[in-house]
């Protein structure tokens, strides 16, 4: 069953034994807690991990182009010139940059955009995606973690706290060996010591 971020929100609210929510407008501390803190945590456990359920890849549009000069005042070695490039609206995290010829070996991240010594550039990433597309087992994980962070602002326990940390961490791991089993693993194909033994 799909869970919206309300749902998500109101699952963790019950497991620290508070009331939950059926919005995030609601008059209540649990919404008010909710609404401020799930945009927050959802994005940085979508950032935790290289999630292969959140994985994207597009084409980046071109914002423009530096001269050597202005290049050389970044951390990107310029040859040809750099390129600024649009990250996608959902960005999260950078998986690779590619162009025609490979891999982009130097780039630096800016405020919604890349900057990299290519002529184009194509992003393979981790972007942000509608709740209901979420996994059950990453739906755990982020309850989980959702809880633990709302529980100290709505309770005061600490040591429930603490608790709930540690268990947010272990479904954190529980989550990612999930989605690690969502493909074939990669095969090493040349591998120096392989080869010697014949």
């Amino acid at each position: 069953m799909a869970l919206s971020d309300v749902a998500l929100c109101a699952r963790a609210l019950v497991m620290i034994g508070t009331a939950p929510i059926s919005s995030f407008e609601e008059d209540s501390a649990e919404a008010e807690i909710a609404r401020m803190l799930y945009p927050v945590i959802r994005d940085g456990m979508l950032a935790g991990y290289p999630w292969r359920f959140a994985a994207r890849s597009a084409w980046l549009a071109q914002l423009s182009r530096q001269t050597e000069v202005e290049a050389e005042e970044t951390s990107v070695s310029p040859t040809r010139g750099s390129t600024l490039f649009a990250l996608p609206g959902d960005f999260i995290r950078l998986l690779s940059l590619e162009t025609d010829g490979g891999k982009i070996a130097r780039f630096e991240l800016r405020d919604q955009a890349v900057l990299c010594d290519a002529g184009s550039a194509h992003l393979t990433y981790v972007g942000r995606l509608p709740e209901a597309r979420f996994p059950a087992w990453f739906d755990l994980a982020l309850i989980a973690r959702l809880a633990a962070e709302f529980c100290l602002p709505l309770t005061e326990s600490s040591s429930r706290a603490e608790y709930l940390f540690k268990r947010s961490e272990d479904q954190f791991r529980a989550a990612r060996l999930a989605d690690a089993q969502q493909s074939t693993p990669h095969a090493i194909d040349d591998f120096s010591l392989i080869a010697a033994r014949g």
